[in-house]
């Protein structure tokens, strides 16, 4: 592939897809202040896009995802099939999570948004051509939350495989704990003498290995009891 990671002195090839000419036209005068990029081609929809960037051997395209014809995440899964050297940018007004993360599911290069100031703009396509990956600092913060939320399923699945070893009147009175009841009104809600709940208690705690029920209490509630 030509650019930033080919021969020396050649510049990285770029196409730009957006159906609106003004934002092309934005987009190539901020792109071409970069004497190391070369605009070779616009698309005004995803699939002139798929097709400028197979015939311009792009190094990089930059692809709105509202367009007409082919939007731009169909024309990104695409371009991964037709044209797998060529690192892909979404760059749109729409900022939600849902986009940044179909972006990097189907292997996205980056993801930034419109009003990107023009010198990040040049970093990502420079970091793209490089074989690197780019986010808009709003972009990161999602995949950071995504990654936060898979981190709490793998937490709550690990937490409920635990409690499948309980009986359900052992899951009945953690599920109280869970709800930071004492041991006389766990009694009294499930008809209980408070000696009985201890007991149970204790038994929950050596079953789940949880060395007190502050512990337990938060495996309950992992386990969305």
């Amino acid at each position: 592939m030509a650019g930033a990671t080919g021969a020396a002195g050649a510049a990285i090839k770029v196409v730009i897809a957006d159906d609106e000419p003004l934002i092309r036209a934005g987009i190539r005068m901020i792109l071409t202040s970069d004497r190391a990029v070369d605009v070779v081609a616009e698309a005004a929809n995803g699939r002139e896009a798929v097709e400028l960037a197979r015939s311009h051997d792009a190094d990089v395209v930059l692809l709105d995802i509202q367009m007409p014809v082919m939007d731009g995440l169909t024309a990104l899964g695409e371009l991964r099939r037709a044209a797998p050297a060529t690192r892909v940018i979404v760059l749109t007004t729409f900022g939600e999570r849902e986009n940044v993360l179909r972006t990097l599911e189907h292997g996205g290069a980056g993801f930034l948004l419109k009003d990107t100031a023009p010198a990040e703009l040049i970093r990502a396509v420079r970091a793209a051509a490089a074989g690197d990956a780019y986010l808009s600092p709003g972009a990161t913060r999602h995949v950071v939350d995504q990654l936060a939320s898979g981190r709490a399923a793998a937490r709550a699945q690990q937490a409920r495989a635990r409690v499948a070893a309980l009986s359900e009147r052992e899951r009945d009175v953690l599920a109280l704990l869970g709800e930071g009841l004492s041991n006389a009104d766990a009694g009294r809600r499930l008809h209980m003498s408070e000696a009985t709940v201890k007991t149970y208690v204790s038994r929950i705690l050596a079953k789940l290995d949880c060395e007190n029920r502050v512990q337990a209490a938060l495996l309950a509630r992992d386990a969305g009891l």
